[in-house]
Order: structure tokens, then sequence, then C-alpha cells
């Protein structure tokens, strides 16, 4: 096993399947972290964890606990979810799909993780280019977290460890993250993406993680391997 070890946050999607990629390819130990938080489907988990068996982890843990009495988000309260939108809509405001606090609350996970483990790095796929305008996805957030880090557990206050958190798609658009993803050897058909899906192995292809999906691909010339609805 390699000496060091990374943290990765893994919803199953394009995005953390290939932030996990680049820490394989950067020679770490994998140690990838899936929430269960009282999502609207399981989907994301199954593709968590097809991911997870793939890439041959150390370790894939799957922390359960629920977001459905705070609610305030598509994704976890009796909200609908927006479809039918396009680059102009999804790129102005922030959508029902926003989670309150969600990256806060797993990266808090990752990094109790990371000190018991004495991982170094925390990967965590954010995206501010391709996106719904999430407020934890900006560069900002991810610097101040890792500041937070540094003054928040015992072994990086002792001086002990040091905890970086690490965004490496976060200027990337999403042709250019496939395409790195593709390069790595990610087989795109075990992520899932879709807020809504119909059915098990079916994406809606109207919500706006299908339509950054398919513009993805289609702008990346991959060949895109998700079944939609629509």
């Amino acid at each position: 096993m390699p000496d060091k070890k990374a943290i990765v946050l893994s919803s199953g999607g394009i995005d953390s399947t290939t932030a996990m990629a680049i820490a394989r390819a950067e020679g770490f130990a994998l140690y990838s972290l899936t929430c269960n938080y009282g999502q609207r489907h399981a989907s994301e988990l199954e593709a968590a964890r097809r991911v997870a068996d793939a890439f041959a982890v150390e370790k894939h843990l799957v922390i359960k606990m629920d977001l459905r009495p705070i609610g305030g988000s598509a994704l976890t309260d009796d909200i609908e979810v927006p479809k039918g939108r396009l680059d102009d809509s999804i790129s102005s405001g922030i959508p029902d799909t926003y989670v309150p606090a969600r990256n806060t609350i797993f990266l808090s996970y990752a990094l109790a993780w990371a000190e018991t483990l004495r991982a170094t790095d925390i990967f965590i796929g954010v995206n501010a280019v391709d996106y719904s305008g999430y407020p934890d996805c900006r560069p900002e957030f991810i610097a101040a977290y890792e500041r937070l880090a540094s003054l928040a557990v015992k072994a990086a206050v002792e001086g002990s460890l040091v905890v970086k958190i690490r965004a490496p798609l976060i200027a990337m658009t999403k042709a250019e993250i496939i395409r790195m993803g593709v390069r790595l050897g990610v087989d795109y058909s075990l992520t899932h993406s879709c807020y809504d899906p119909p059915r098990v192995g079916m994406a809606c292809g109207l919500c706006d993680s299908c339509h950054l999906r398919r513009k993805g691909f289609r702008e990346a010339e991959v060949p895109d391997p998700t079944r939609y609805a629509t």
C-alpha cells in the first residue's frame, strides 16, 4: 500500500470519480467516503459503490445521516426538481437542488476520518465552471475550509498533520473533466448524475445535472453511456 493516503468524497458522479482517478494517478492509497444524507434516490449510493469497487479502494465508508428534517432542498424536501433549464438559467442564481451546507458537512466527516487515518489529502470534485451555482463549490469556500482544517483537529493543532483540501477540477469545464477522466481510464458508465431518475439505471434527461452531463460528453466528443428517459 502507498504510504500516502487520501480521502475522496464520492457521490458516484462524473466529478468525484474523476477526482478519485487523479488521486490514484498521484499514487495515493484511496479511501472513499460517501454520505447517505436522505437524498431522494439511492442511485448515487449504488454508483459510488460501483466506483469504489472498480478503483479497488482500501475502504469505502458510507456515512448515514438524515438532512430531511432540515429540508430546504429539492433533494431532501417536498420541492420539485427544476427541469428543462438552459445554460443561462442554470448559471444564474442558486437552484432548489442546493442542499444547505452540504459540502461543509461532508468535508467535516472527511476531515475527521483523515485525522484518524493520518491522511494528508482530501479530494472533492467540486467545480465552479459548468455547475449550478452552489456556494460551496467555489474556490473561496475550499480555501476557507482548508484554513478551518488547520485549526479544527488535534493533529493539526499539535503540528503532526497538515490536511490539504484538494479540488483539482474546480476551474475545468465538464468537457475538460471528462477528457481528463478518459485519459486516466475512468469508465463513466459506472457513474450517475441525475437528480430525479425515473427508475433504476435511467436518467431523467431534463434536470440541471443531466443537462450538464449531456453537454459535457457532447463537447468532449466522447460517447455518453447514460440512458436518458427524455
